[in-house]
């Protein structure tokens, strides 16, 4: 993978590990959203998925985590299109959009620590949904100051 394949080819053209090389590893999608049914906008919690380990940031159990976790959402070549929380800086939705890559994302910075440095990754600063009643997760709404 020493070409810049993201940007050579499209998201449906991409192999298997090229797919999972362009996640950054923010642990942005992994954070309980709350959509307003209203406007239909979709606001992130500062709770995270069971599942996340909010140190890297990495799925604990990625092979099995749709069957243990309710309403967990595999991006793929086939569904990515409709998915519409993404955060803007996922590289699934700047790639879908025909944008680049930031400079911060690991494929472009050639480190895996720039998307902390940026401040984009999803820190330990996170509660767990265990820790949290479903009830209560406006109070947990938050707003990024970099997106």
């Amino acid at each position: 993978m020493k070409s810049n394949f993201w940007q050579e080819k499209t998201l449906a053209q991409l192999t298997d590990r090229e797919w999972e090389a362009l996640c950054d590893r923010c642990g942005r999608c992994c954070l309980n959203k709350l959509e307003d049914v209203d406007d239909g906008r979709f606001y992130y919690t500062d709770v995270a998925c069971v599942l996340l380990d909010k140190k890297t940031r990495a799925c604990k159990d990625y092979q099995n985590r749709q069957a243990k976790v309710s309403g967990c959402v595999k991006l793929s070549r086939d569904n990515i299109s409709k998915i519409k929380w993404l955060p803007t800086t996922c590289a699934y939705r700047l790639r879908l959009e025909g944008k680049n890559l930031p400079d911060w994302h690991p494929l472009v910075s050639g480190v895996d620590v720039s998307v902390e440095q940026a401040g984009i990754a999803v820190d330990d600063q996170v509660y767990c949904e265990s820790e949290v009643l479903e009830d209560e997760l406006e109070e947990h709404v938050i707003h990024w100051v970099r997106t």
